[in-house]
């Protein structure tokens, strides 16, 4: 199956990336020209600024959007005006940016754009239900400065991971950095009656004891374990942190004697090093989500800022070996 039909069964999709540099827009304008038969079906945004045609950090040049005929793109007031494609406004948002208000647009020829959507996570998920509404059917989110929390099942439904040589020049380093945030995004869901329970719950950690009933521990943070001093596993070894979840913690049960299963709301709660996480999997434990993301691919990126260049096939393969989703380099696969 083509990708573009993958993406097009979900209303919504980020594209993320590792680091900055890691080929986000080259993805999206892929996407982009395989949307184009049926682009008045699609919504274009972003978190933050895109579209820019040179990185403002590392002043290297960088792809400009352009978006298809027909499609619905969202930006600030200020890069609307900046816009080189003709377009009809079909909504000014109430939404503010510290560029403008949010405009709503439709192109009506092919053209470049800079995108700069909301600026939060609360407001994306605004601004998508609105979308919804004006019959778009999927809206890709372009997720500026490579921030993994937009790829949040609360946020949008499935998402894509850009990976690259700018995250690490070393092909096995890579593999294994990249190979680490696609097992947490593919962590299993909790069975759907428990999945009820804990989504109500907001702050704190909770233990599941043998019943299935949830109880409060009484501790705001896993943050606050050292001072706090409690059996965490009193009423069994199955968990529920509400919040992050952070080395200290994974270190902590590693060393518990039971096996224990750990809960967490999504793949982005989980803020640990690779080899705490690890380890705690190793010694037996278990980790699970409320909501799984759903990864649709990974797309390489063998160029980094530095003018590094890792072939692409090799790269390419290595991946394939490692994940279970495919693995594209944008730039090398052909516009069916």
């Amino acid at each position: 199956m083509r990708l573009i039909e993958r993406i097009s069964d979900f209303r919504s999709l980020s594209i993320v990336g590792l680091e900055k540099n890691t080929g986000k827009t080259e993805c999206l304008n892929y996407i982009l020209r395989q949307a184009r038969d049926s682009a008045d079906r699609w919504a274009l945004t972003s978190v933050g600024i895109d579209g820019e045609n040179r990185d403002q950090v590392c002043q290297t040049p960088k792809p400009e959007i352009t978006v298809p005929e027909g499609m619905v793109f969202v930006t600030s007031e200020k890069h609307y005006r900046e816009k080189r494609v003709v377009s009809e406004i079909l909504e000014i948002s109430s939404e503010r940016t510290a560029l403008g208000r949010l405009v709503v647009a439709r192109a009506v020829t092919e053209g470049k754009v800079l995108l700069s959507g909301p600026s939060d996570t609360t407001a994306l998920k605004r601004l998508l239900g609105r979308l919804q509404e004006m019959g778009i059917r999927t809206t890709l989110v372009d997720g500026a400065l490579s921030r993994l929390s937009l790829a949040s099942p609360a946020v949008t439904e499935a998402m894509i991971l850009a990976t690259g040589a700018a995250v690490s020049g070393n092909v096995p380093e890579l593999v294994r950095r990249t190979r680490y945030v696609c097992d947490l995004i593919e962590l299993e869901e909790v069975e759907h009656a428990l999945q009820a329970k804990l989504d109500t719950i907001d702050r704190g950690v909770w233990a599941i004891d043998e019943k299935g009933e949830c109880m409060d521990l009484q501790l705001p943070s896993v943050f606050m374990l050292d001072k706090q001093g409690v059996d965490l596993l009193r009423y069994g070894p199955r968990l529920f942190v509400a919040g992050a979840v952070s080395d200290r913690l994974f270190q902590f049960l590693q060393v518990q004697k039971e096996k224990v299963e750990l809960i967490v709301r999504d793949f982005t709660r989980v803020f640990a090093q690779p080899a705490s996480y690890y380890a705690f999997v190793r010694k037996g434990g278990r980790v699970r989500v409320l909501h799984r993301s759903r990864l649709l691919a990974v797309t390489i990126n063998p160029l980094a800022p530095s003018g590094l260049l890792l072939d692409s096939g090799y790269l390419q393969e290595a991946m394939e070996k490692s994940l279970s989703v495919p693995v594209l380099d944008v730039r090398r696969e052909k516009d069916i």
